[in-house]
């Protein structure tokens, strides 16, 4: 065998090759100091400290004390952490929005001072690495804790929920996230929004479907309460300009509440909805709805037909979904097969499938009604009806044997049949498939304790002496044993100064007869046409329901007229 020795110029070329890195990285090492000695130069002459984390251990405990997602929104890192007494912080950009408002959170949350360095971007590139070595926690649910305690004294403490200004004012940034839901759910209120304007911050109530305003926010407690609410639930923080929507939930004693975040940026800042989701809702019964005994009786016999549609209108919430979960408990057992689809679910109700859409998925409510056809249901509810394929696949099912219920907006109970049509529904399914429309809006009762009863309301007469004229006579002839207890709504503790407290509905239910079905199955179609004929065959109207129900000292005939013009 002939031995060769390597060539030459290989190991020449090896060592310019290694000669060539060694003169990058000396490069590379020149310019990163020119970097640092730049930021140095910097720190003093803004006063700050100066800090190199290359290289620099930092406590997993320390970075971990923020989130890599606000970390990078707030270009900043924890670097030392002494708890209850010191937390360090590095940035690039000390006036960094997301920056300040870290600051100030940190501060109220951990009882520290806080205290400010600079660094370089290569700096906080390095603490960017730390964090993928950081064990990830995996948290199933964003929440809020609310001891029963804390609500108890709230509810003790404060006698008029609509000036909390300086309650606000005086709390921590953690605090006041706890007492702004404490003071939601101690008054009942649906919704809470916080919305930044010209001249301030406005946190309104939304209470038995009416807003109030019960507190202004500075500026800057504005931008922490932001940012710490979007963190609870599950937001980006560091996205501004474009709608997000989340959750979280309210951790209370016996009771958790959802809590739907929605974003929305306007003009001077984000807009912030949380709407409250809380169990007493599914919790209704079908007497509990405050139907009456003419509306009442005669939906009971509807809803429990084998077969047939029966819809549900009325705008944005005036308690549609709270309706129809309550006939649904009404129809739930072990014999009877209930499917819904619907968008979103609000509320899980046991023994009975529920199904989300999902348009990423193509699960719309066509696609996912044509599915629940096939899985032999005695009943379908179907959330919302809002166009053509839904419309047609309703009406098949509730022409073979199902029973169908289903929600449209409309003002009214004779508006539903021209929406169908308008929308490309067949007379001749319609007709034959549509049972009943109940048509409801919800307006606040009146409250027990401070309602002064008195005679009618000379501005008032002349309205309901017209809108009485056209009762139904089974109904007047109720109507005139009773007597009537008009009241007006005067504020105290107990309704913290509204005059109201809780909400009942006022309904009209329009049952299809022979006369409506001949003018859907000829084409000239109108309204008021329905309507007419609808009333001549004994439907109450909501506002004639309403004006009983003031009669009967449940509500006030200026709330009766606000809600049912």
């Amino acid at each position: 065998m002939i031995k060769t020795n390597p060539p030459v110029f290989s190991k020449q070329k090896d060592d310019a090759g290694q000669s060539s890195k060694l003169l990058n990285d000396r490069l590379l090492e020149i310019g990163l100091k020119e970097k640092e000695n730049i930021v140095q130069e910097r720190a003093l002459e803004t006063g700050l400290p100066y800090v190199n984390l290359r290289g620099f251990a930092i406590a997993p405990d320390a970075l971990g004390l923020i989130s890599d997602e606000r970390a990078k929104a707030a270009q900043a890192v924890c670097y030392a952490y002494t708890p209850h007494q010191e937390i360090r912080l590095a940035t690039i950009d000390p006036h960094n929005e997301h920056f300040l408002e870290l600051i100030a959170d940190l501060g109220h949350t951990h009882k520290a001072s806080v205290g400010v360095a600079l660094m370089s971007e290569q700096s906080l590139a390095h603490a960017y690495e730390l964090y993928r070595m950081l064990p990830k926690i995996y948290v199933p649910m964003h929440g809020v804790d609310i001891p029963e305690d804390t609500l108890k004294k709230f509810k003790e403490s404060i006698t008029n929920v609509m000036d909390l200004t300086d309650k606000f004012a005086s709390v921590s940034l953690t605090d006041l996230i706890v007492l702004l839901m404490a003071a939601s759910i101690a008054v009942d209120a649906s919704d809470v929004h916080i919305e930044a304007e010209e001249s301030g911050v406005a946190v309104r109530f939304r209470i038995d479907g009416i807003l109030h305003t019960i507190a202004t926010i500075d500026r800057e407690r504005y931008h922490a309460l932001v940012s710490r609410l979007k963190l609870l639930s599950g937001l980006k923080i560091n996205v501004e300009d474009r709608p997000q929507d989340g959750r979280a939930t309210l951790n209370l004693e016996g009771e958790r509440v959802d809590v739907r975040v929605s974003t929305l940026p306007t003009a001077f800042g984000e807009s912030i909805v949380m709407r409250l989701l809380r169990g007493e809702a599914i919790r209704l019964s079908f007497d509990d709805l405050g139907f009456g005994p003419f509306v009442g009786v005669a939906l009971r016999r509807e809803v429990e037909r084998p077969n047939g549609m029966i819809v549900v209108c009325g705008p944005t919430g005036s308690g549609k979904t709270t309706t129809l979960y309550a006939v649904l408990r009404l129809l739930n057992d072990p014999s009877t097969k209930i499917i819904t689809i619907e968008d979103p679910i609000e509320y899980k109700l046991e023994g009975i499938n529920q199904s989300q859409v999902d348009p990423s998925h193509e699960y719309t409510f066509a696609n996912g009604l044509r599915s629940i056809v096939r899985q032999d249901p005695d009943v379908i509810l179907v959330g919302e009806i809002r166009d053509l394929e839904t419309v047609d696949i309703a009406l098949q099912a509730a022409l073979t044997g199902h029973l169908v219920f289903s929600t449209l907006h409309t003002n009214d109970a004779a508006g539903a049949i021209p929406r169908f049509l308008s929308m490309g529904a067949k007379p001749y399914l319609l007709a034959p498939a549509l049972s009943d429309v109940l048509a409801q809006r919800l307006v606040r009762r009146v409250c027990k304790k401070c309602a002064l009863p008195g005679p009618l309301p000379p501005e008032y007469a002349e309205r309901v002496q017209a809108a009485l004229i056209s009762l139904p006579a089974a109904v007047a002839s109720e109507a005139h044993k009773i007597q009537a207890q008009y009241v007006a709504a005067k504020g105290c503790p107990v309704c913290q100064g509204i005059g109201y407290k809780g909400r009942i509905g006022i309904y009209e239910l329009l049952r299809m007869s022979s006369d409506i079905e001949r003018v859907i199955l000829s084409g000239a179609i109108s309204e008021y046409q329905i309507r007419d004929l609808a009333v001549k065959a004994g439907m109450m109207t909501m506002l004639q329901d309403g004006i009983l129900k003031a009669m009967a000292g449940m509500t006030t005939l200026e709330e009766v007229f606000r809600v049912a013009q």
